[in-house]
């Protein structure tokens, strides 16, 4: 049966899924672990911390799974992206998920105790639950700009080449801390929405200017590094050929994800917005503007992670070793079937998780404050 979408149109609407979801953690979940990050430095007292980690205690669950359904369209879509991946950066993964288990431990353990010991043991917790991932994701996006060690054989099984600490260099440690200001500055401007006024709010503002500040000279010196980075095909690439890497050739081109921005003027659009964004939450900071900065952060946010996928189109996950072996929007997806199924079931269900989470915080819209912790039994 001939399916009413074809192939490659099918292929870059996942492509485009996959930034979508990506982006839709990080204005989620991104806020979660910011404020985790934030939670150490910005409250000093039992209750302003009890008050700063309510800010998020009703939601974070839910805004986790955008992480979870991020990871599964990897494994559904571009099953070759997720197996490079995920067992090239193996190591990296196991660090990140140990560190997030500590976020759902600390909420539902740090007050069930009153000592300070056990509390600021479970504070910091979170602090690591939210840190350590968002260093993590920066730094394995520097990775996959920059190509990862590994190769393809005849029969597409894959070889590793790469070790632990050789995903830590000058580019990708710029990418983390980029990724960790980026999201420190979307937990503070989500302080601003959902905390009361008060010294938490004032210290709040400190580190959310420092944030904003690191995010605009770090995505200028990330992208200055960038442009001695990049991939280019050698002759044509069937859109709706087999998904067999080894029919297209790669080769090294440093230069060219800059390139590739500056030949389709609107591509320029996603870092603009990154840099203005981040502008706008400086702003909205000074002003104390709750929706300049919330909206600012978000803003610079998807501007710089659409800023990564639109350089790198069509490349996924290159080779460094074996650019044969790169990946690409082309050659690396499911089946034309199973991209449409699961297009359906997009098209089904999506509407009625946004529809969900849009009614789920406008019912719990408001500001938290240290005053509902004496009357709320339900508060952390």
């Amino acid at each position: 049966m001939e399916l009413p979408i074809d192939y490659p149109t099918l292929r870059l609407i996942w492509w485009a899924l996959l930034g979508v979801l990506l982006i839709g953690f990080a204005l989620t979940d991104g806020f979660d672990m910011g404020v985790g990050a934030l939670l150490p430095f910005v409250a000093k007292t039992d209750e302003e911390r009890r008050m700063v980690i309510n800010t998020v205690g009703a939601t974070w669950e839910g805004n986790q799974v955008w992480f979870i359904t991020g990871g599964a369209a990897i494994f559904a879509a571009w099953p070759l992206v997720y197996g490079v991946s995920f067992s090239g950066f193996y190591l990296a993964m196991f660090v990140v998920l140990f560190s997030m288990i500590l976020r759902p431990v600390g909420f539902k353990y740090r007050s069930k105790r009153p000592g300070a010991r056990w509390r600021a043991f479970w504070d910091w917790g979170l602090f690591i639950g939210g840190f350590v991932p968002v260093l993590v994701f920066g730094v394995a996006v520097g990775n996959v700009m920059q190509g990862a060690p590994f190769r393809l054989d005849a029969d597409l099984r894959t070889t590793y080449h790469g070790t632990f600490l050789g995903l830590f260099t000058p580019f990708t440690l710029v990418c983390g801390l980029l990724s960790v200001a980026m999201l420190v500055l979307h937990g503070a401007a989500w302080l601003g929405v959902k905390a009361e006024q008060g010294p938490v709010l004032d210290r709040t503002r400190k580190f959310g200017t420092v944030a904003a500040v690191a995010s605009l000279i770090l995505f200028a010196v990330g992208g200055l590094m960038a442009s001695r980075l990049g991939f280019r095909l050698e002759g044509a690439v069937d859109p709706a050929g087999p998904s067999n890497p080894r029919l297209a050739m790669a080769v090294a081109s440093p230069g060219a994800w800059v390139a590739n921005l500056t030949a389709h003027p609107l591509a320029l659009l996603a870092p603009a917005l990154g840099f203005l964004g981040a502008a706008a939450a400086l702003a909205g900071l000074w002003k104390r503007s709750t929706a300049l900065a919330f909206g600012g952060s978000s803003a610079s946010a998807a501007g710089i992670i659409a800023t990564v996928g639109l350089s790198m189109f069509p490349f996924i996950l290159p080779s460094t070793i074996d650019p044969r072996s790169s990946l690409l929007v082309w050659n690396a997806s499911s089946s034309h079937s199973t991209l449409f199924t699961m297009l359906l079931v997009v098209a089904l269900l999506m509407p009625v998780v946004l529809i969900y989470t849009a009614w789920v915080y406008k019912v719990l819209w408001g500001r938290t404050s240290t005053a509902a912790l004496k009357t709320d039994p339900a508060l952390y």
